[in-house]
Parts: structure tokens; sequence; C-alpha cells
């Protein structure tokens, strides 16, 4: 009964389903937002009617998805004070930085001008309605490079002094935090991951209306935008992915090495890429793999003959420098995670591939499986991004400021385990009640469809197309 009341067990169990339960919201926000920005300017531009059509009906999600999202978080910040008091006491000074930069800034910015582009319809001038949106999408995604800086600093410390006396870190440069290597590389890659998941659920929901024939005139190019968006963040997620992979070669070796299921350190053809690997129970001996030769070598250092440092030795160096204790992170979840992320990853690129050529000189898929297999575009997607940010965290540990801090030393002292449980519990209850409730909203509002529109006349005799404002 003593270790399933482990206060931290089980503040690291909150912090993972609180944040994972968080980040089902948070891609959405980012790239649907930037989806309507793109279709507005569409209907700005061409004045077609489809395509305002669009902007309602997907702003509509974005809206519902947004509220979440924003409820969601706050309960983040609450945790850092509540289970991990002693992490906060000793790296606040810089990680709340850049925290306060994206309340004060991007947060503000985004607040701000999605309030003006809802009741702004019919109100403001097209152009200067336009820029709202725009601007609300590039709050959404200055605030996540904020928080990506934020998270950086834990896998690559930069910009700080340590202060013996007072037992903690210390700001020392804002800008080497802000332009922390790892936050540089991760940026691009979850914002084109933002962007796949984005895709996808316009490709579900185009494909669910299509395959029962309704709302053809908007579900159409909908579904052909979305697969191309999809294809395209794809590659770029693959690009930024290979400079994040370097980055972490260079500042956390030992992930890699686990990512790889790698136990001793290899070169050239012995730095192979592990398709399947099996250990032994205690993770240093590797007892079968299936392996591409040279495969890891060029992923990690963009040459044939590199040479890639194994766990084992790791394990040695990372002893003499920190002491005595286990650095190596859970292997079997660090490796398997990294290939759900791949796997998933390439699994809805290709689902959108194959979805361009059924789609090809205006066809449509004549086949049920087909639309069925469209429509699940979006878990696969949002599957690949979760498990992405599991490898991120799990491979960081058992450092919760990598180098400078265990995951053990910055839990709460005073917690107890029961008091961990009970907000556990209490958190568990309302995120399901949440969640029923945003899963039904979103359902209703897609299956829906989009907004009949209807013309008014404006002051110089035009016909100006209309839907209904929120």
């Amino acid at each position: 009964m003593h270790d399933l009341l482990d206060p931290l067990l089980l503040s690291r169990w909150q912090f993972g389903l609180t944040t994972i339960y968080h980040f089902l919201f948070v891609p959405l926000t980012i790239g649907v937002v930037t989806v309507v920005a793109i279709f507005q300017t569409c209907w700005y531009r061409t004045g077609k009617v489809h395509y305002l059509q669009l902007t309602h009906f997907f702003g509509k999600i974005f809206l519902i998805n947004f509220a979440m999202g924003v409820v969601t978080g706050i309960v983040q910040e609450f945790q850092f004070g509540m289970n991990w008091s002693d992490y906060s006491r000793f790296v606040g000074d810089i990680f709340g930085a850049p925290l306060a930069l994206e309340g004060l800034l991007a947060f503000f910015l985004e607040a701000t001008f999605i309030g003006l582009w809802i009741f702004g319809w019919d109100k403001l001038p097209k152009g200067l309605h336009l820029a709202t949106i725009w601007l609300t999408a590039a709050g959404s995604i200055l605030s996540a490079y904020f928080i990506i800086a934020a998270n950086a600093f834990m896998q690559n410390p930069v910009g700080y002094t340590l202060n013996p006396e007072r037992g903690r870190a210390e700001l020392t440069d804002i800008w080497a935090v802000l332009t922390n290597k790892v936050a540089l590389a991760a940026f691009p890659h979850t914002i084109f991951g933002a962007f796949m998941v984005s895709a996808g659920l316009i490709i579900t929901v185009a494909a669910w209306h299509l395959s029962r024939n309704q709302h053809l005139e908007t579900m159409r190019p909908a579904l052909k935008f979305s697969l191309w968006m999809m294809v395209v963040a794809g590659i770029g997620t693959v690009l930024s992915g290979d400079q994040l992979g370097l980055a972490m070669v260079q500042t956390q070796p030992m992930k890699m090495a686990a990512a790889e299921a790698l136990y001793k350190t290899s070169t050239g053809a012995d730095a192979s890429f592990s398709i399947f690997t099996l250990g032994t129970p205690d993770g240093v001996h590797e007892l079968f793999s299936i392996r591409v030769p040279y495969l890891l070598s060029f992923l990690s250092t963009h040459t044939l003959d590199g040479t890639v440092e194994g766990i084992n030795d790791l394990q040695a160096q990372y002893v003499q420098l920190y002491g005595p204790g286990d650095y190596t992170p859970t292997i079997w979840i660090t490796y398997w995670a990294f290939r759900w992320m791949i796997g998933l990853g390439m699994l809805h690129v290709l689902v959108a591939v194959v979805g361009l050529w059924l789609t090809r000189k205006g066809r449509m898929p004549k086949h049920q499986w087909q639309w069925k297999l469209a429509i699940w575009a979006m878990p696969l997607s949002l599957a690949a991004m979760i498990v992405g940010w599991i490898f991120t965290e799990m491979g960081r540990q058992p450092w919760i400021v990598f180098s400078l801090m265990k995951t053990a030393d910055g839990v709460s002292p005073n917690t107890t385990g029961l008091d961990v449980l009970i907000s556990i519990v209490a958190f568990t209850l309302v995120y399901g009640a949440l969640a029923v409730v945003e899963f039904k909203l979103i359902k209703r509002a897609a299956q829906k469809g989009p907004a009949p529109v209807e013309e008014h006349i404006d002051e110089e005799g035009k016909h100006i197309p209309v839907t209904t404002v929120y």
C-alpha cells in the first residue's frame, strides 16, 4: 500500500495524465485557427461563398476547442506549486520568464483578437476583421513557442547560474533561454505536428459528410485542402524532426540511445536503426533485434561513419559525473513511444497520399471502407503527437531538469500520497465529464455541417453573403 501511495509516483501520474489531456486541445487550437484564417482569406480574395461557410464552420469547432484548452491549461500551472514545489523553487526564476511572456504577451494577443473576431462580423471592415483572425493565429503560435522554450530548459539548461547559498538556478540570459537549440528545433516540429492533427480533423469531418453525399460544395474543397495540408505538414514534420534528433544527440545522448535500445557504443554499420529489439529485464543486454545498418549513424550525425554512444557507456559516464544512481529512462516506453510516433505519423501521411490519388481530377472514393479509413485520420494524427510528447518527457528521466535536478528531488516534501490520490480522482472525474461535453459539442457541430448562406443588400445595393454569427 505504501508504494501505491508514493507521492512521487502519484505526482508523476497526475502531471502526465493532466498534461496529455490538455495537449488534446493544443494542436487543434494552433492548427485549426490557422486553417480558419486561410479559409477567410480565400473568401476575402475570391468572394466565393463556400469559403465563408468553411470559415464559420471550422471557426465554431475552433472556439469550442479553444475554450476547453484554456480551462485545462490553468490546472497545469497550479500543479507546479501543489505537487512540485521544490522544482518550482529551484527553477522558478528561469521557468517563470517564458511562462510570463506567454501569458502577458502571447495569450493576451490571442484572447484580445479572438474576441474582436467573434463579435466583429458585419461590424469591422472586412480587411480589418480578417487581420483579427490572423493575429489570433499568431498569438497561438507565439504562445506555443514560449511554452516550448520553457520546456527546452528542462531538456537543455542554458542561460542560468547556480546560487549555492539559495540552492536554486537563477536567470542570467533570457535570450539564451529563448534561443535554446532544443527550442529552435522543437518549435517547427511541434507546429508542423499541430498542422497534421488539424488536417486530420478536417479530413475526418469532410470524409464523414462526403460519405453521406451531403454538403458537397463545401466539403469537396475542404477535403482536397486538408489532404494537401497533411502531406506538406508531414514533410515539414520529418525535416524538422531530423533537426530535433541532431539537437537531442548533442544535448541528451541517453534519450537517443534509449530510443534505439542501443546498449553499446557503435560506429558506422554497427550504428544501425533498430526496427525491433528485445533486451534483458534489467535493460543491460540485447537479446534479439532487427536493424538497418548505418541508418542510426546517419540520423544521429548525418554521416555514415559517425559514432553513437550506447546506454551502458553513457550510464558509466553519468555515474562519474553525477554520482551513483540509475540514469537510464524506462527503455521500453522510450523505445516504443519513438516508434509509435514515427509509425502513426507515416501512416496518416500515407492515408493522405492515397486520398489525393483517389480524389484526382474531381473523382471521389467509391467504397465505404475508403471513407471509413479517411474518418480515422484524426485519431491517428492526434495519437502520433501524444506519444511523441510521451517520448520527449519520459526519455529525459530520471531528470526533471537534465543534469541539474532529478525528478525525485522536485516533488513537494509536505504533500502526501493520499493528497495526490484525492486530486487525481477529482481531476479524473472532472476531466472525464469535460471530455464527454467537449466530444459531444464538437461532434454535434461537425455533423451539423456548414450553416446555410443568407444574403443582405448593403448601402451600395450589392448582395453580401453572410452566415449565422456565433
